[in-house]
């Protein structure tokens, strides 16, 4: 099998030192095992995705030397697909609809006595459309004693140490948001989708998406979907010791590169800021 890993930034804003890092690292994987890079865009969120963003992000991965098959992978293109593997939960009776907001559920669950799950929401407010959540007790139920042998191979560190097999404790993350009327099909299960649909055998990504690993498992093995090899790496920090994030105004790198500097100084800063 081709060691075939991917990059899946999504166009809501310009990328970083941290993008960078995660691009970078993909690409250079894959060149030493003779293997695949793969662009993947994730702009489902069509509130937040903009064609500039786009654009730039092309720009700048060529910028930096790095190639990848053609054409590539947008989302939004494909939501037939992630709808048809969300029917196919829904005919498998593990997901229910919830019609409460995220604030709702939040205030709900600091109220709640300790150890206490949330209830399905199923009542159905005139006013609101629901989103769809996927029913952690429905799936242990249909897994079974799988359930107990849900794992996942990781490869990197991350920062924390982690390594080797893992097991996934998709109850982590709660019953997740599967689908929702402001954008449609939900990250995790789109992930899922994409990383069988193009052979993904290696991922490599930031810690910061390490917990997420919990509930894709648990949706490959519900869907009959492979489970990739993770590669998480230590996130890059600000001067604050804060990680790097679009939504805080970190430098991009067309804004270092319009500074005058190259594809070598990028990599090198960014090989300094990964050992700190």
């Amino acid at each position: 099998m081709t060691y075939t890993t991917r990059f899946a930034p999504s166009p809501t804003g310009y990328l970083h030192l941290g993008h960078a890092f995660s691009a970078l690292t993909a690409f250079e994987a894959a060149s030493r095992h003779d293997g695949a890079f793969i662009l993947r865009l994730e702009d489902i969120d069509h509130t937040r995705c903009r064609t500039e963003y786009e654009q730039a992000i092309y720009d700048d991965l060529l910028w930096l030397g790095l190639d990848w098959p053609e054409p590539v992978l947008r989302q939004s293109e494909h939501m037939a697909d992630y709808q048809a593997a969300l029917e196919r939960l829904k005919s498998m009776g593990l997901v229910y609809p919830c019609y409460k907001t995220r604030k709702e559920l939040m205030l709900e669950a600091l109220s709640a006595p300790q150890d206490t799950p949330p209830l399905p929401t199923t009542d159905t407010p005139l006013d609101r459309e629901p989103a769809w959540r996927l029913s952690l007790p429905e799936a242990l139920d249909y897994l079974g004693s799988r359930w107990d042998g849900l794992g996942f191979e990781e490869q990197g560190r991350g920062g924390r140490g982690e390594h080797g097999w893992q097991a996934a404790d998709p109850s982590i993350n709660g019953d997740v948001v599967l689908a929702r009327k402001d954008v449609g099909i939900a990250y995790h299960l789109a992930v899922v989708v994409d990383d069988a649909r193009q052979g993904i055998t290696h991922i490599h990504r930031g810690h910061d998406l390490f917990e997420a690993i919990h509930t894709q498992v648990l949706l490959q093995a519900l869907l009959g979907l492979p489970t990739p090899q993770y590669h998480h790496h230590a996130l890059l920090l600000d001067d604050t010791g804060h990680r790097l994030a679009k939504r805080k105004g970190s430098k991009s790198i067309r804004d270092l590169r319009n500074e005058g500097m190259s594809p070598a100084d990028i990599k090198a800063l960014i090989a300094s800021a990964a050992k700190t």
